[in-house]
């Protein structure tokens, strides 16, 4: 049996369900294969950021989204304990929640950030992605592939019947996952290694409103002496859905033997880490898992791509796998319809790698970063260099001395929480991605040189490779973003009323190389009015001046000012970004 199609995904997580969602609303015919007989059965991933929620906007999908999401306002109050109903270290506010914070995200993005565990996020994906025309088959495993000059062979196996079948497919994106096989088939290399550590993930149902409902967050990180591997007890107790579904991360020897943890264990644990030894709990699942530090320094060969954790493997730190895996598939599959719709040429998709690879090593090495900077609040207590459990202890109460010691100890605490924006508030990690290919087209400047830490703050650009700014615009009956403006079905370019030419040289460009192009003029008396004059301030150049955005809404070219031809230079910018000069 031989089935065909233009895209085969393998994998039903965030990168392959959001690659089949965003072809199929291209309209590229698509299927996507899991071994699994479902979705996620566990929570998983959950924190979604603003750039993931702007293609889920795009998609046409974030109300579905929020719908099942814990919302903004209650994520953040993240709390450093010794046990959820026992003494607080400290609290920081996350995910853009401080109010000093939250300006720079509201300013930033139509779209705040929100959390929804994966389990509950997949089939939002794979629905819409299925209605929409991918054909999805479960229970249906991957075995191999072969490629040539006009497509890729892929044997899988249908897991119910155990027949094994052919399909045959113009391009194959890998998105299966840590263990990817297409991945280690296709010999992309890497850097990094896997199971540097161990983690071991507890779910669980119990009623906790009255110890977190005051102090609102997805996160409860507690520091319990003695109670797991190396003896400094660092567990995290996250919820799954206020404030009776939960799941906790406890840390193992990945050296030494697997621990069994049986029901009894697991209780033992979550009474623990709650601080509550009578709380009735019902566990949900245990499952043992390894922390990575693994990024692929080259994302595809020849018609065969991988995406998602399949290229970038890390710790959960920063919240980072998600929502770069849903931006691998975005990043992708615009480029995958142009060249399908014979729009651009192959080496369009060769700026995939070119784009996405330093974003993969980026995350990969924030996050294990991150997880390292936990060292500093052990170090800050003087628990690494305690003796035993009982000195442990006692140092950490010594925070509370009105003694030297204790003064020292609460003002290194201070430079310690500090430390954790870099996990917690990275907004520019989130939003600052930027791109140097061959679909990016020069106009000579370079990026300003940042006015704030680049990693904690995103500040917006114009420069060719930035993400469009958003600002809101619109008229008098209705507002919407610039991102909005620029939907990832067609090319946007956006000027002023001084650049009205542009708007025939746009046509014109478009109907020559067949490809979509919508200009839009922002300025009193059109159809979109720069409201606050917001936009005047971060368009970066003359009225008269043209931004070229691409589908992904980057930045694909800009002119400052009206040329002599603009069609010309329309003309020329769009044949280079689609790989046809």
């Amino acid at each position: 049996m031989m089935v065909t199609t233009d895209v085969l995904i393998v994998g039903s997580g965030p990168a392959g369900a959001g690659a089949a969602l965003l072809l199929s609303t291209l309209g590229i015919p698509n299927l996507m294969i899991t071994k699994y007989r479902w979705t996620a059965n566990t929570p998983r991933a959950h924190i979604t950021n603003q750039r993931a929620m702007e293609v889920f906007r795009d998609a046409g999908i974030e109300d579905q989204v929020q719908a099942d999401a814990t919302p903004h306002e209650l994520m953040g109050d993240t709390v450093f304990c010794t046990s959820i109903a026992g003494e607080e270290i400290g609290r920081i506010l996350t995910w853009g929640t401080h109010p000093v914070r939250e300006g720079d995200y509201r300013v930033a993005s139509p779209c705040l950030p929100v959390d929804i565990p994966q389990n509950y996020l997949e089939p939002i994906l794979v629905r819409n992605a299925t209605e929409r025309g991918t054909q999805t088959r479960f229970s249906t495993e991957y075995l191999s592939h072969r490629q040539d000059g006009e497509g890729v062979d892929v044997l899988v196996r249908d897991r119910l019947t155990g027949e094994e079948y052919t399909i045959r497919a113009k391009y194959l994106i890998g998105a299966d996952g840590a263990r990817s096989m297409v991945a280690a088939d296709l010999g992309l290399p890497v850097e990094g290694a896997m199971d540097i550590a161990g983690s071991m993930n507890i779910t669980f149902k119990a009623d906790l409103a009255a110890h977190v409902g005051h102090r609102p967050s997805v996160l409860y990180w507690v520091i319990q002496p003695g109670s797991n591997v190396g003896g400094i007890g660092a567990g995290l107790v996250r919820m799954v859905r206020p404030w009776n579904e939960w799941l906790i991360v406890w840390g193992y020897d990945i050296n030494g033997p697997a621990p069994v943890v049986d029901e009894a264990a697991a209780t033992a644990i979550v009474r623990n880490l709650v601080g509550l030894p009578d709380l009735e709990v019902e566990i949900t699942g245990t499952s043992l898992w390894g922390n990575n530090e693994m990024y692929a320094t080259r994302l595809h060969a020849g018609r065969v791509f991988c995406a998602g954790d399949a290229v970038h493997r890390h710790p959960p730190s920063n919240g980072l796998g998600s929502n770069t895996s849903i931006q691998d598939s975005y990043n992708l599959a615009w480029k995958l319809a142009a060249v399908l719709r014979g729009q651009a040429g192959p080496s369009l998709l060769e700026t995939y790698t070119t784009e996405r690879a330093p974003v993969a090593e980026q995350i990969v090495k924030r996050a294990n970063r991150s997880s390292r900077e936990f060292v500093q609040f052990f170090e800050v207590l003087g628990l690494l260099d305690a003796e035993d459990e009982a000195e442990m202890a006692a140092r950490i109460e010594e925070r509370k001395a009105n003694t030297p010691a204790g003064a020292a100890k609460r003002a290194a605490l201070v430079s310690a929480m500090e430390l954790k924006h870099y996990e917690f508030n990275a907004h520019g990690v989130d939003l600052g991605q930027f791109y140097s290919s061959a679909a990016v087209v020069s106009d000579g400047s370079t990026r300003p040189a940042p006015r704030r830490d680049p990693e904690l703050y995103y500040e917006p650009s114009t420069v060719p490779g930035s993400r469009l700014p958003h600002v809101w615009v619109g008229d008098a009956k209705r507002r919407v973003s610039t991102l909005d403006l620029a939907p990832m079905t067609r090319f946007t370019l956006f000027t002023g009323i001084a650049g009205e030419a542009w708007v025939a040289a746009a046509e014109k460009a478009g109907a020559e190389l067949g490809v979509p192009v919508t200009a839009i003029v922002i300025g009193p008396g059109r159809a979109v009015t720069d409201l606050y004059y917001d936009w005047a301030r971060v368009r970066e150049i003359e009225e008269e001046g043209a931004l070229l955005v691409r589908p992904d809404k980057h930045i694909g070219w800009r002119s400052v000012r009206l040329p002599g031809d603009p069609h010309r230079a329309l003309h020329d910018a769009l044949s280079a970004i689609l790989g046809r000069s």
